[in-house]
Order: structure tokens, then sequence, then C-alpha cells
């Protein structure tokens, strides 16, 4: 789309993320104001946030949640806290445009009110960060964003605009044409092949291998390659396990999903892949999460692995063999190389049988009765209730691991988003920006009470924009995930351990109705489905707090010895 007219860069800048299909902004007050205004008669939402971080997370979940940019924007004196909350989009490789105001160049050194350099703050958070000093460059300097955030390996860009409210851009005239190059409007932009040669000899090191097993990661998940990944799993039999940010990309029912593996996850997935003869990677980063630092797999399995990007290929873990191409793509490819013959059932049976013993293992807990309620029984009521089209935002640490290995997503249209950069906090206002993505859909964020506190104030934003989330609270009133570390620390010294995790005995469910919203407290297992029917069901906002025990610890992760 060309439009090729004198304008104001309020103008253009309206017209350009209205082109490009934004349908919502999140900031703080005060920046780009004309145009804001600008914004609002071409039908984008203006959503006011309460802090610059929370516009950041609510600019990430709406990324992950439409595939398509979020936009985040914040004056000068906001761009430090801005920087922070792209280190969760940066990390989660989520295509994030962050826009900032900046006093002039002749500001600079000279010990200017409210300001710092704002280059370094986001050199490291982002793909691409560039000043923006006169509206002659907001036509290639916008669509450059748009490219960078969407290509390759998707992530946040940042543009640092002139004026503290990035009001010179805003009043400035010019000769702007708004170009919208549509492919850059959502990702994946492109979708690079592989070489065919190198295909034909991954199928080869497959086929021969006795126990492969397959690690799916969130590069999979954003390439859509679910099926695909599905399809070679079913043709050689070969075990699915996938990193947190994966899960979804195989249903937890299947035959082959063994779940969740690393440092979060299921005992019997971190099994499965220390006994594997061959790794294949998809969309992995191969970090230290997915692999409990880098000892799942063990070092010296044969690896394959398949990246968008070439710098990931092979930096934990040489590879025997290496596909650079995007992951559906070059999924399919490998479905179409590979054969089905001479296959042996016994490694996929091994698989299933640790999975079913990992099954009878935690089945009392998810039944368990107890007072205050167990995690495991939370989730398993979760699970039973969850609508088929759902969207299940969950934050870091304890939350990302109870979710994760205990609720199992069985159809294929309930999606799983996570904080994949373990920013605590995270996910309630991400789910906020999930839900402005998928007005339509059931979104619930879960989350502990330590998550909760850092962005509670976000609750009158849910209700003044009519964003109407379920929000679970895994409430044991502290940090859970901490006390085992704690108490190892005291070991048997005396001491106020409690002051290192504790917090008050707050009801959330009474914060939420002040602020306008709904509130449900469950203090019983068996009342903890009807509480989530009633949420789902409820036109406002919704806190859902279950009282939990403080003592019930996730599992350590299983590692070989």
């Amino acid at each position: 789309m060309v439009d090729n007219h004198n304008k104001s860069g309020a103008e253009f800048i309206a017209s350009t993320l209205k082109g490009y299909g934004v349908t919502h902004v999140f900031y703080v007050e005060a920046i780009l104001r004309r145009s804001l205004v600008a914004m609002e008669s071409l039908g984008i939402h203006r959503i006011v946030t309460h802090s610059e971080k929370a516009a950041a997370y609510m600019a990430d979940g709406y990324a992950r949640a439409s595939r398509k940019p979020g936009i985040c924007m914040a004056q000068s004196v906001g761009a430090a806290n801005l920087a922070a909350g792209l280190q969760e989009g940066y990390l989660a490789l989520s295509p994030i445009i962050a826009i900032t105001g900046r006093k002039p160049p002749i500001a600079r050194y000279r010990n200017a009110y409210q300001e710092v350099l704002h280059g370094p703050m986001f050199d490291s958070v982002t793909k691409y960060n560039v000043e923006v000093i006169s509206v002659d460059q907001l036509p290639f300097l916008i669509r450059q964003a748009f490219r960078e955030a969407t290509t390759g390996a998707p992530g946040p860009v940042h543009l640092d605009v002139i004026g503290i409210l990035g009001e010179e851009i805003d009043a400035a005239e010019g000769n702007l044409e708004v170009v919208i190059e549509e492919a850059f409007s959502h990702y994946p932009a492109f979708r690079p092949e592989p070489d065919t040669r190198d295909v034909l000899d991954a199928a080869d090191i497959l086929e021969q291998a006795d126990r492969p097993v397959i690690i799916a990661g969130g590069g999979a998940k954003a390439s859509n390659a679910g099926a695909e990944i599905v399809a070679l799993a079913e043709k050689r039999l070969i075990p699915v396990v996938t990193s947190v940010n994966g899960k979804g990309i195989i249903l937890d029912c299947h035959p082959l999903s063994i779940g969740v593996v690393g440092s979060y996850s299921r005992w019997c997935a971190n099994r499965v892949v220390s006994e594997a003869d061959l790794v294949l990677f998809i969309g992995s980063h191969t970090g230290d999460q997915v692999t409990n630092n880098w000892r799942v797999p063990n070092p010296g399995t044969k690896v394959v692995q398949i990246d968008i990007d070439p710098l990931e290929l092979g930096r934990n873990y040489p590879n025997t063999k290496s596909l650079l191409g995007d992951a559906k793509v070059t999924t399919q490819k490998l479905v179409e190389a590979i054969n089905s013959r001479n296959i042996d059932t016994q490694w996929s049976g091994r698989a299933q049988k640790l999975v079913q013993d990992w099954r009878n293992e935690t089945r009392p807990l998810r039944h368990s009765n107890a007072l205050p309620i167990r995690p495991e029984r939370l989730c398993k009521e979760l699970e039973d209730v969850l609508p088929s089209d759902a969207i299940l935002v969950s934050d870091t640490g304890n939350s990302a691991i109870w979710s994760s290995t205990m609720i199992n997503l069985i159809d294929p249209e309930q999606t799983y988003i996570r904080a994949a950069g373990g920013s605590l906090g995270w996910a309630f206002p991400a789910s906020l920006g999930v839900k402005c993505a998928a007005a339509d859909r059931p979104v619930i964020c879960f989350t502990g009470d330590g998550g909760f506190w850092y962005h509670l104030s976000e609750l009158e934003t849910a209700r003044r924009c009519g964003i109407n989330t379920v929000t679970i609270i895994n409430n044991n009133s502290g940090f859970g995930q901490c006390l085992p570390g704690i108490n190892r620390a005291y070991g048997e010294k005396p001491g106020k351990r409690e002051e290192m995790y504790q917090f008050q005995n707050v009801n959330f469910s009474r914060i939420a109705q002040e602020m306008g919203c709904n509130g449900i407290r469950v203090e019983s297992a068996d009342e903890i489905s009807k509480a989530i029917r009633k949420a789902l069901d409820c036109d406002i906002p919704t806190v859902v707090e279950v009282m939990t025990d403080i003592k019930c610890s996730a599992p350590k992760p299983w590692a070989p010895s």
C-alpha cells in the first residue's frame, strides 16, 4: 500500500501503524500525543498503563498472541523502565517495537533533567536501536523497525525520537510517503528453505538412530511447526519433548508426547532425552534451562539442529548435522525425505512407560484434598475446565513449573504462553496484551501472589479498558520457590528465615472488587472448578485466588548422576 501526501509526523506514524495492522498501543503518558490523537480516528486502541514495564509486557503478550509486532511507548524519563521490560521479549524472541522520546542533542552531557543516554540501555535488549532526529527519517526507520522485528529470529527494536515527549517529530511536517510492506506485518516474514543435500543427510542420520528424540522449542512454536513435527514423529515413532516455551506444539494426550524437558520439567522427559542416542533440536536455543544446565542430553550425544539463525547452529552442542531454515518448512522437508520402514517400537514403548510411571507418581498429588490446597490439585482442576480455545498465560518460576508439567493441553486450539525470560510478574500484564490480540478467546493468567504483586495496579487498566481476563493466583503468601534455598542457607541455624520469603496474608479477591473487578477466594479444593467456571462466565476482569500450601515445592529436575 502506498499513500503519497504531505502530512505531519503524527499523521504518518498513525497511518503507518494502521497500515501494518496494529490494533493496540500500550504506553505511559506522555508520549507522541498528536500521534495518539490521530490513532483514535483510525480505530487503534490506546491502552494507558501504570508502568512502562507493564506496557512492554502487554506489547509482548500482544505480539505472541497476534503474531504481529506489539507497540509500547514512553517519554524520556520512562525509557529505562521500558528497556527493563524488553528483557523478557528479547529473551523470548518476541517482535516488539518500543518508542521513546528524548531531549535534543544540545541537552546531552549537561545534566539534563530526567534523562540519561538511552542507547546503551536498549543495546542489550533489542535487535535494532536507532535515533530519529528528523521527520524525514520516519519512512525509512519505521519500515526498517518492522523488518527487523519480524525477520530471522524475531525480537524487539527501539526508536528513540527527538523531543522529550516525541513532540518535535509529532509536529513536524514533510512529504512523507506511507509504504506498507505486508510481509513484515507479521512473523515469520519469510520462511527460508534448507539445502536439499543437508536435508537428505539429516534424514539418513535419523533413520540410523535407535533412540532418537525431538526437542521442540519456542522457535518451532513461532514458526507454527506443530503439525509438521507431529508428522515427523509419527513417521518414525520418535518421542517428542518440548521446552516450556514450546509447550503445546504436540498435544499432551498424544502417545509420543513426553512433556517439558530441562530444569522446569517432568522427570520422564529428562530421562528420555538422557537415554537418547540422537537429539533433533527444532527451533531451540539449547540454553541452560531446556538442557538442565547442559546435562540433558548427555555431552557427546549426536545432535541434528534446525534453526533460522545460523549463529545458533552448534552453539552449545556440536552438531552432527545443521539445517539452516524455517522450522516449519525444514521439518516438512524432513518428513518428505525420511522413510517409514524398519521402525523398532521398543524405544517409543520405553518412552511411553516412563511417562506412565510419572503420571502414576503424580496422580495422588493431583487428586489431593489436603488443606491448604496443593498446587498440583489446582492445576488438575484448571485443566478439567480449561476451554477448548483458551490461551493460558503463565508466570515464571513455580508457576511455569506447575502449569507446564501438570496442566495437559488436549485440544489443538488451546495455547500456552509463558514468561520465557524468567521475569517474575510478567504474566498478568502480558495476559492483558494477549486478550487485546485475541478478544474472542478466553485468556487465563496463571501466577502466584509473589508475581501478582508486581503489577497489581493493572487491574485498574483491565477494568477501565474492558480487558476481561481471568487471573488465577496460586496464593501461598510468599515466595514459595525461594523457601527450599532459604532453608538450605540457614541449615540448623536459628533466625527469622520467614523474613526472606513470607508476605502478609492479603485478600486479593477483595482488592479486585474494590477496583471494580470480580474477585473469588477459594480455600477448598472442591471449590476450584466452580470458581473458575464462574470467572469464565463473568463479563468483567476476574481474579480467582486459591489458597495453597507454601511448603509444597516443585520437584527438583532429574539429571544423570
